[in-house]
């Protein structure tokens, strides 16, 4: 044996020493009683994945910022502990659209506990997937629309959007009559008595086309098409670039410019993973069709809450549906056909 490797076989004996008189059940040089100085040769001496590097890396950057305890000795409660462990579990997670079924259930589960923990209350979260022989779409009856807002109030309380901030996922458009479908000359903000004379009401929101741009563009595979049509946001993957924003031609995405505030109080408990869970700053987001109800069976909220029946809701796939019926028997149309977006949104009028 060469003086190098002398050296080196006494350096990590005396460090298999100090690990069992500590009494630590860790391997042999991660105790805190003898790091080693130079974490990353400790770290690369070993065969392992890129991954696993990289995770052992950033273990000891969360480490040295407090975020995980790195104390062999029983230090906090169970509850801090068990919190730390799902923290970690789940900033290591993978794509929700790579998953497994076991691994969905991993998480759901970590985060409905999560909530529980951190508020003392339970929470319902579903993973269901998307059924067979379903593809929800739909219509808007511009005649009927009244310009009420009820459907916006129903979808900020049904998706735990923020309180603090115009964060909603609906607009609807106060345009005047015989100046067409103007975007840039509607009032999206008004404040009188409606319906006003001389104008008429129409309503934008994510329209989950079948060629999405906002999902070409994403640069780490955040939003994706489900099967049933509706595109939704991994929200733990997206990275707020804002690329799906500016690629979107329907202003249906929302940025998280500051974290969601919503009074414990007013959250809707009955969530899924990939709609109307609590979100953080930082993130995109959007209308799912109100994937939480639409895949139980239940219309979206907006649907449900509107006055004067304007929205419709169902399976383009069911030749029984209500959707179907419109679009076989009145004069649809879509916003930028002409930009192959296929939207799966309809606009007519009685």
């Amino acid at each position: 044996m060469d003086e190098t490797n002398k050296k080196w076989y006494s350096l990590n004996l005396n460090r298999s020493k100090k690990s069992e008189s500590c009494g630590c059940e860790k391997s042999a040089g991660s105790c805190d009683s003898d790091k080693p100085k130079d974490g990353y040769d400790q770290i690369m001496d070993v065969s392992m994945s890129r991954r696993a590097a990289f995770t052992k890396i950033t273990a000891g950057l969360l480490i040295g910022a407090g975020a995980v305890s790195s104390s062999c000795s029983v230090v906090g409660s169970d509850e801090s502990k068990e919190k730390s462990a799902m923290e970690w579990e789940e900033y290591f997670k993978g794509n929700y659209k790579l998953m497994t079924d076991e691994e969905k259930d991993k998480t759901i589960n970590r985060l409905v506990r999560s909530y529980e923990l951190n508020t003392g209350k339970k929470i319902n979260m579903s993973s269901k997937d998307a059924e067979e022989n379903v593809l929800f779409g739909y219509a808007f009856n511009i005649s009927k629309c009244q310009g009420y807002m009820d459907c916006v109030n129903a979808c900020v309380e049904e998706n735990n959007q923020d309180r603090t901030t115009q964060m909603q996922y609906i607009r609807i458009h106060e345009m005047e009559d015989g100046k067409g479908f103007n975007f840039e000359e509607a009032d999206d903000n008004y404040y009188h008595e409606v319906p006003a004379k001389g104008h008429f009401y129409m309503g934008t929101q994510c329209f989950h086309c079948d060629n999405p741009p906002c999902v070409e563009v994403c640069p780490v595979k955040a939003t994706w098409k489900e099967k049933d049509g509706i595109v939704v946001i991994d929200y733990d993957w997206c990275i707020g670039c804002r690329y799906c924003m500016a690629a979107c031609p329907y202003d249906g995405r929302r940025f998280n410019w500051k974290t969601p505030e919503v009074p414990e109080e007013e959250v809707n408990k009955n969530q899924h993973y990939l709609g109307n869970r609590l979100r953080k700053k930082g993130v995109m987001e959007k209308c799912t069709f109100c994937i939480q109800r639409s895949r139980e069976g239940k219309n979206p909220a907006c649907v449900e809450a509107c006055p004067t029946g304007s929205r419709t809701f169902g399976n383009l796939l069911d030749p029984k549906s209500n959707i179907r019926w419109i679009l076989e028997n009145k004069k649809v149309f879509r916003l930028k056909e002409d930009l192959g977006t296929e939207p799966k949104f309809w606009y007519y009028m009685d």
